[in-house]
């Protein structure tokens, strides 16, 4: 690891990289990013490391949540805090059911880049190029918006920022106080009947603080008037990350300062490619996707790459199988690492997998194949006395209609009514809270 560089991956080959026009550009841009302050810090990603190694060992659970893919178009503080709200609300729910302390990472401030299944798609009788997330290229359906621009790595670093700055601001500076459970509520969350059964659950906290501070419990505990949200997003381009990679001062090891976590994707997750050889050299919590063809043989070989220290609370692998086969392909999976000693975080992406496209052209998902997959991975678990430690989701705080079913039964029909993702499609606030009850009912079996 001496040798390591956070420009080896250069010396490997790299999949889903944008083909920028003018590469001297793209050098231009990267050491403008370089020369910009860290986003996060080493120590800060040593704590998530801390609190993942808490739930590697069933001490604790990880919501992972947020955009599909976040825009330059929809950055607001209002945007931030609502989604803000609902991992908030979701976190509650979990830790007063399921008595677990909740890690909460929020696919925030970094996921600007997607991976994609061809890098062209066809637009009428036009073919052009992909879209690859607002940091590469523009969603518009024309050749000329398509065509990657580096300078986008600036603006995204620089939304980046602010959207870090607003969340720090909003988890302690009282918005995040659990006295505050109520106000969490959107008003046509609170309208709805997961809405009406949160305002229960947030009245039961509300009476559980009441009776501590009665009993004289000191009720000026922090824990209980403020949170860690930490980031994380898919570390999908790689020039970006290289260019917000820093040597720790205190330590003297490489962290990508883009995010506290990142993740490697199932399309990027080859042994020898440029993903794992550039993050098997930075300290940060790492994460890495499975889908279904995954095999105990590639998990074990991605373990030994990824953490071969074994570092607790350093490797989360994320499974991505599909409803109907998790509980099946996943055993396996599970067994092998199991016997190998590894501290491996186990995360459940119940939402990749289960995508489909309806006669009208949409992508979406349904309600009951994300529960199934979610209920499939913890059936999986007990199975193998594993630990299920969390669930990855793409959400948003916004009044969406891009996933079919939940407490609301949103129909295909009404899936034009507020169709809004950039990319794939998101659970809206009320099938958020509505997952939440039933995973919080998994979590207490």
């Amino acid at each position: 690891m001496a040798t390591w560089q956070p420009s080896s991956w250069r010396n490997f080959p790299a999949a889903q990289q944008p083909d920028w026009p003018s590469r001297e550009l793209a050098d231009e841009v990267v050491e403008e990013v370089r020369s910009q302050p860290p986003l996060v810090f080493a120590g800060e990603a040593r704590r998530l490391q801390e609190a993942l190694a808490q739930v590697a060992v069933g001490k604790a659970f990880c919501l992972q949540a947020g955009d599909c893919a976040e825009s330059f178009h929809e950055h607001s503080a209002i945007a931030i805090r609502e989604r803000l709200k609902v991992i908030l609300q979701m976190s509650a729910i979990m830790t007063y059911a399921a008595s677990v302390p909740v890690v909460r990472i929020a696919r925030m401030a970094g996921q600007f880049v997607k991976p994609r299944s061809s890098p062209t798609e066809k637009v009428g009788d036009l073919e052009i190029p992909s879209f690859r997330g607002h940091m590469v290229n523009s969603e518009e359906e024309t050749a000329e918006a398509r065509i990657p621009d580096p300078s986008r790595m600036l603006r995204a670093y620089n939304q980046a920022a602010s959207t870090l700055n607003l969340l720090r601001a909003f988890s302690k500076g009282g918005f995040a106080d659990l006295s505050q459970v109520h106000v969490w509520n959107q008003e046509f969350v609170t309208a709805s009947p997961e809405g009406r059964r949160y305002d229960q659950t947030a009245n039961e906290i509300e009476r559980a603080l009441a009776f501590m501070a009665a009993c004289g419990v000191d009720m000026h505990n922090s824990a209980l008037h403020q949170v860690d949200i930490w980031t994380c997003h898919e570390g999908l381009l790689l020039d970006y990350e290289e260019a917000l990679t820093r040597r720790d001062s205190l330590t003297g090891d490489w962290y990508d300062c883009s995010a506290h976590m990142l993740w490697i994707g199932e399309r990027t997750r080859q042994p020898g490619g440029a993903h794992a050889e550039f993050f098997s050299g930075v300290h940060n919590p790492i994460g890495v996707k499975l889908g279904p063809g995954a095999t105990s043989e590639q998990v074990l070989e991605l373990c030994e790459r990824l953490n071969p220290e074994k570092v607790p609370g350093r490797l989360t692998v994320i499974t991505r199988m599909g409803a109907d086969k998790v509980e099946k392909l996943l055993r396996p999976l599970l067994a092998a690492v199991r016997d190998s000693d590894h501290p491996v975080v186990w995360i459940c992406d119940p939402m990749h997998a289960n995508t489909f496209t309806t006669e009208s052209g949409r992508k979406t998902r349904r309600f009951s194949d994300i529960m199934a997959e979610i209920e499939g991975f913890f059936a999986a678990h007990a199975a193998e006395g594993t630990w299920p430690g969390g669930v990855h989701l793409e959400i948003t705080g916004g009044d969406v209609t891009e996933c079919l079913g939940g407490g609301e039964k949103l129909s295909e029909e009404k899936l034009e009514e507020a169709y809004q993702t950039l990319c794939d499609p998101r659970l809206n606030a009320r099938q958020s809270l509505d997952l939440t009850f039933h995973l919080a009912e998994l979590m207490r079996r």
